[in-house]
């Protein structure tokens, strides 16, 4: 599953079963990823680029590794593409 932005994979990372079966529900979550956090279901992320230092950086990096994730925001920087809302966006795959 290819989620689009941060908030839909908590949301569909939050439901989803140890089997990757996600069923309809309603609620809250309260999610926090990071470095070390084992994927239930997405295995792709179309996100913008975030803060540096940020809880979303994490999740970035819980997903595609702490260095792949510096490199592209090395990358990211020296092409003066923009970070944050409204940025330029990457999809991890």
């Amino acid at each position: 599953m290819v989620t689009v932005g941060t908030t839909s994979t908590r949301v569909v990372e939050t439901i989803a079963d140890a089997n990757g079966i996600v069923k309809a529900q309603k609620g809250v979550t309260h999610a926090f990823f990071y470095p070390g956090y084992r994927y239930k279901i997405v295995d792709g992320l179309l996100t913008n680029f975030h803060w540096p230092k940020s809880s979303l950086i994490l999740l970035v990096s819980a997903f595609y590794g702490r260095e792949n994730t510096l490199e592209a925001y090395k990358m990211a920087v020296e092409n003066k593409m923009k970070l944050f809302s409204y940025g330029d966006g990457m999809l991890i795959l």
